[in-house]
Order: structure tokens, then C-alpha cells, then sequence
């Protein structure tokens, strides 16, 4: 594989760990597009398309086996719809939504939900406060959000070079988080784990 010629220079908070690439955080649509969600996109992410989906929605039927009939669920980033669909066949009343899928869809169209889950959608997103006011205006008031990303701890360290495999702007991991910047955000937002 051929490099595209394109360097991508990710930045790193030193009070808190955060890891993100400012050139891509002014991208449009358009050059997402063109430079990560394109067919060739599956190479860099295999797992994405059919294996990823159906186990996470295969662990959501196992942590809320007795009580899917109360849950109003949205999966937040989730492509196709697999995982919802996988759900939906099982009982649930679940919704997928993915700003990159569904476009021509108003967030403020899809109503409330008290179980978001956003599977390997944080380290997609260039801007998110962005992201968590969105998923924050979907969610009841005694909503469950769902969600999971690696954190850096110990895999990138101010001064050196980034070798750590997760972080890769052709698989569209931008926004790396550390537990501390997690931690950040979520209580900016009331959230507690």
C-alpha cells in the first residue's frame, strides 16, 4: 500500500492526554469522502460491516435480557443499521442514526431514547462537544449511554512519535482519548460511569 502523500498531524493536550488532528477537524463532507469512508474504506476496517454490528448487538441482548421491553433504543453512528435491524428481529424498539449515513435526516427529528449506544464513534468525530450535545439532546433524563473507544493510556506520550496502531486517520481514528479526557467530557455533561 502506497502512502497517499497526504501528512496528518495529530496534536496531543498535555493536561489531559486528548490526541486530535486540527487539518482534519476543518474538513467538509466531501473530503471524508474522498480521503477515508470510500470503497476502499473496508480494507482499513474489516470488521466494521458485519462482524462488529452483530456482536455488539449480541452483547446487548445478554446485558439487558429482561429488560428490552422498556428500552427505546438508538444506536449513534451506526452505518447501515445492522446492529439496530439485528434488535429490531429480537423484540427491540431500536432506531439507527449515522450523521454520515442519514443526511438528509434532522437530529431533532428522532425523538428521545433512554439507551444510546455509539459503538467505536467517539475516535470518528472531529468535534466532540459536537457529538455529545447531540447525543445529550436524544436522551431521556434517565437515560443509559452505551459506548466504547480505546483510550491511549501508555500508548502515546507527549515529544515522540505516534506509533500506536489505533491512531490512523485512514481509518478515520482522529479524536483519541486517554480515561482522563473521558472523564472531562463526561462531566461537562453531567454524565457519571
Amino acid at each position: 500500500m502506497q502512502l497517499s502523500g497526504m501528512p496528518i498531524y495529530y496534536y496531543i493536550c498535555e493536561q489531559c492526554g486528548f490526541c486530535f488532528s486540527p487539518e482534519i477537524y476543518k474538513w467538509q463532507l466531501s473530503e471524508f469522502e474522498k480521503y477515508i469512508y470510500n470503497d476502499e474504506y473496508i480494507e482499513f476496517d474489516p470488521d466494521y460491516k458485519g462482524t462488529r454490528p452483530k456482536g455488539n448487538a449480541e452483547g446487548m441482548l445478554k446485558l439487558f435480557k429482561d429488560k428490552d421491553e422498556n428500552l427505546i433504543h438508538l444506536d449513534y453512528g451506526g452505518g447501515d443499521g445492522l446492529l439496530s435491524e439485528t434488535l429490531r428481529k429480537r423484540g427491540w424498539k431500536s432506531s439507527s442514526y449515522d450523521p454520515f449515513v442519514d443526511r438528509e435526516t434532522e437530529i431533532s427529528e428522532l425523538g428521545h431514547f433512554n439507551l444510546i449506544t455509539a459503538y467505536e464513534v467517539f475516535e470518528h468525530v472531529p468535534d466532540v462537544i459536537k457529538l455529545m450535545s447531540q447525543i445529550t439532546s436524544l436522551l431521556t433524563e434517565d437515560g443509559i449511554i452505551i459506548f466504547s473507544t480505546l483510550t491511549s493510556d501508555g500508548n502515546i506520550k507527549i515529544n515522540q512519535r505516534i506509533i500506536w496502531w489505533y491512531v490512523s486517520p485512514r481509518n478515520g481514528h482522529i479524536s483519541i482519548f486517554t480515561k482522563k479526557s473521558l472523564g472531562i467530557l463526561a462531566n461537562k455533561y453531567n454524565f457519571r460511569d
